[in-house]
Formats: structure tokens, C-alpha cells, sequence
């Protein structure tokens, strides 16, 4: 059985050295995913499947402001919220848009805050890996 030959884009390199894969849009692509839910892979003309992703991400994130839940950031003598600040700016142009533009805050005393604040971790976490199947997909290691 033959194995279904796959199209990658390949960049000539120095004489006695293999072919490796053109990152033209490697890097234009991931930016875009990373700022906005779906861009990268709408920009790799995964269509349908950047607007099934925006949908997520958009719905996660709303629904976690709806619950009050908190959008991480920076806070001295607590080095995780490091790593959940780093998680929630997984969003991209959102968080920024609701952190500064909009001045968006949970409400710790809301009985929902505890989802909300999943929700929107959940959210920035899901779009980092989009951003890395976007990368994937730009190097040609994935379809």
C-alpha cells in the first residue's frame, strides 16, 4: 500500500544537508490564533473549523463574565497567579480588551465566581493550544 503523499513547501538549504520545511507563515499564523480564537487557522483556510473554534473560546469567555469570574493577573507574594495570569492572556486581544478597555473584574462574593474564573482560565488555556495546532499545521507536520 502506498502512504497518501503530503504537499509541503520546501526551502533550498545549503549543499549535503536535507530539505527542511518553509516557515513562511509559520510565525504570522501563530500571532494571529494567539490574538484572536480562530484567526490562525482561518488564515491557513481552516474555515469551518476557525469559526467552530472562535465560537468556543467566545462562549467560554462570555460565560465565565457572566459567572463573575476573575481574569487573572499579577499578584505580589503569590507566584502562581504568574502562571494563571500567563494562562489567561492565552486569550489574546480578549483579555486585553476586557482588562483594560472594558475594566473587567469577577465578583468574589458572587456564589458563581469559582466557575466563572474556570471558564475563563479554561478559555485562555484552550486558545494556547490552538496556537500550537495552528503552528502544526503552518510547518506542514499536521492537516
Amino acid at each position: 500500500m502506498t502512504e497518501p503523499t503530503k504537499k509541503r513547501i520546501e526551502a533550498p538549504v545549503a549543499a549535503g544537508s536535507a530539505t527542511t520545511p518553509l516557515p513562511a507563515n509559520v510565525h504570522l499564523a501563530a500571532v494571529l490564533a494567539w490574538l484572536i480564537p480562530g484567526a490562525g487557522h482561518y488564515f491557513l483556510g481552516r474555515r469551518s473549523r476557525a469559526l467552530i473554534y472562535l465560537a468556543i473560546i467566545a462562549t467560554a469567555t462570555v460565560i465565565g463574565c457572566f459567572l463573575h469570574g476573575n481574569l487573572y493577573r499579577v499578584v505580589a507574594g503569590q507566584p502562581l497567579s504568574i502562571l494563571a495570569t500567563f494562562g489567561a492572556m492565552g486569550l489574546g486581544l480578549p483579555y486585553f480588551v476586557l482588562r483594560f478597555l472594558v475594566s473587567y473584574q469577577g465578583d468574589i462574593t458572587a456564589p458563581t465566581f469559582e466557575y466563572g474564573t474556570a471558564f475563563l482560565l479554561t478559555a485562555g488555556v484552550m486558545n494556547l493550544l490552538l496556537v500550537i495546532d495552528a503552528w502544526d499545521i503552518a510547518m506542514g507536520r499536521k492537516e
